[in-house]
This record gives structure tokens, C-alpha cells and sequence, in this order.
């Protein structure tokens, strides 16, 4: 697109951003980003995914370990709870007119 006369070009401070503004319109006419500096490049688009795909992997087996030692978890902090349960003494909770 050409640029007009009265159209004028300003870098973004924030973003190193190009915007093209028309003081006319009030708005910006065009805007192009910057180069990112981490940009994958698609020479390795192949590993990259390979690598994500491994990272899935993991972190589902993980999640899958943890969903089945879960079950055992519970069952010993349940059995814990019940052997304190069957330490304590056992006392007739008080009500509010009991307290009078």
C-alpha cells in the first residue's frame, strides 16, 4: 500500500513496532510487527514438535502414576484417621443448654 503525504511513520517505543498513522483519520494506517528474537525457526519444525510430544507424553504418565497411587494414599490417610479416631476418648458432645 502507498504511503500518503500526510501519513507519517513512528517506531512503538513498547514493542519496536512500525505504525503508520494519518493525522487525518486519527488512526493507524498500518502496522508491522517486529522480528522476534524467538522466533522458532521451521528448518527444526519437526524436532520441535517431537519434542512437545514427549513432553505430553510425560506429563500424562505422570498424571496417570498419580491418579493410581492416589487410591493408596487415601486408604493409609483413612486407616491413619480411623487409629486416631479409635485413640480418642469417646465424650458426649455438649449442646448449648448444657452450658447453663
Amino acid at each position: 500500500m502507498a504511503k500518503l503525504q500526510s501519513e507519517f511513520t513512528v517506531e512503538c517505543p513498547c514493542c519496536g513496532a512500525t505504525l503508520v498513522i494519518d493525522p487525518h483519520l486519527r488512526r493507524v494506517t498500518e502496522h508491522q510487527a517486529p522480528e522476534r528474537a524467538d522466533k522458532p525457526n521451521l528448518d527444526h519444525a519437526q524436532r520441535i514438535l517431537a519434542e512437545q510430544k514427549e513432553r505430553r507424553e510425560s506429563l500424562f504418565e505422570q498424571s496417570v502414576q498419580a491418579e493410581r497411587s492416589r487410591g493408596d494414599v487415601l486408604n493409609k490417610r483413612f486407616e491413619e484417621a480411623l487409629r486416631q479416631a479409635q485413640d480418642e476418648p469417646i465424650t458426649k458432645p455438649k449442646r448449648d443448654f448444657d452450658w447453663d
